[in-house]
């Protein structure tokens, strides 16, 4: 349902963490998946099923999972009209009321939200382009010919308020939406591709409906990262019968 930007590391190399929900309803944290090898066989909305073992080190999140990647099996794809019933029962009306339940992943839907984008500097963009080549060029049998990937030069933000009328000023860490940058600039250009992302985050799926996933960092449990946007429909009562 979720996969953040690529990290970098040194024994690993180009990673992204994923995060979806079980067919009862529990969050999974899935990591390391190595997601360009990898994503011709799963995409948003796909059901999989893998093998696992426990994370080791600093991680003891209660929903990770470290994923044996050749394991993956995909199982089909949630249609549209079954997404939104099926994830009313796992949104929080904040971090704060996922944070007392002892979770480290929710989907939170925001009362009113700003969507924004900075432009990165120089020394960022060189710094996430070094990062990305040392991955690509380190040649494993996981990153076979792997083709560096060029950093967005533009950084994306919400700043939005919960149902507890907390403010929150967040960077969106989505793959997703750095994505949806790069498909609007070959037509629009960046100008362009800009306005058409505040048109659909700040217009249309606050309109249709918008949720936000968001997850702790390991290292740092009381601190949640924006690590996902979704347009989903709102659930009514009637809905559920």
């Amino acid at each position: 349902m979720v996969k953040a930007l690529p990290h970098v590391g040194q024994s690993l190399g180009e990673t992204v963490c994923c995060a979806g929900v079980t067919l009862d309803g529990q969050w999974r944290r899935q990591y390391p998946i190595h997601f360009r090898l990898l994503q011709k066989q799963f995409t948003r909305w796909t059901w999989i099923e893998y093998d696992w073992i426990a994370p080791s080190g600093v991680d003891r999140r209660r929903e990770s999972r470290r994923v044996q990647e050749h394991t993956i099996q995909v199982c089909g794809e949630m249609p549209r009209r079954e997404r939104a019933g099926f994830l009313d029962s796992v949104i929080t009306a904040s971090t704060k009321e996922a944070a007392s339940k002892g979770m480290s992943l929710t989907l939170v839907r925001p009362v009113k939200s700003r969507f924004r984008s900075k432009a990165k500097t120089a020394a960022q963009i060189a710094e996430e382009r070094q990062a990305y080549q040392a991955a690509a060029s380190q040649k494993s049998f996981l990153d076979p010919d792997l083709i560096a990937l060029d950093p967005c030069p533009y950084a994306f933000h919400f700043d939005w308020t919960d149902a507890d009328g907390k403010s929150h000023k967040s960077t969106c860490d989505d793959w997703e939406t750095a994505a949806t940058f790069y498909r609007f600039e070959k037509t629009l250009g960046a100008k362009g591709a800009l306005h058409e992302m505040g048109q659909i985050f700040n217009e249309r799926y606050p309109a249709e409906g918008m949720v936000f996933a968001m997850g702790t960092h390991s290292r740092y449990p009381d601190s949640w990262l924006l690590v996902g946007v979704l347009r989903l429909d709102r659930v009514t009562q009637l809905d559920l019968f």
